[in-house]
């Protein structure tokens, strides 16, 4: 059974969890600080930008290197003072 927002939200650590569909329109999320919806749907028009990317690339080397990269299953991003990990169908 999948971790749900709110069991996300309870790492150590995490601030915010959501979930977006493929084209990117964030479905739901859950905050310990304030997040405008606005913030909301941005960062998961991002997600879904980087993960199309992530599954294009996961296929091209597949192609190129004859080992197995897809389905391309998670991402990580860390920069500044936030690491982002998306992982499963859209949980971050």
């Amino acid at each position: 059974m999948p971790a749900t927002l709110d069991d996300l939200l309870q790492i150590e650590g995490v601030t915010v969890a959501f979930q977006y569909s493929a084209h990117g329109q964030c479905t739901d999320y859950r905050a310990k600080k304030t997040l405008s919806p606005e913030m909301a749907a941005m960062i998961a028009r991002y997600c879904a930008l980087v993960t199309m990317t992530f599954n294009t690339l996961a296929g091209a080397f597949t192609v190129l290197s004859e080992a197995n990269w897809i389905p391309q299953r998670s991402w990580t991003c860390t920069g500044g003072d936030y690491t982002v990990v998306v992982g499963g169908d859209g949980y971050l």
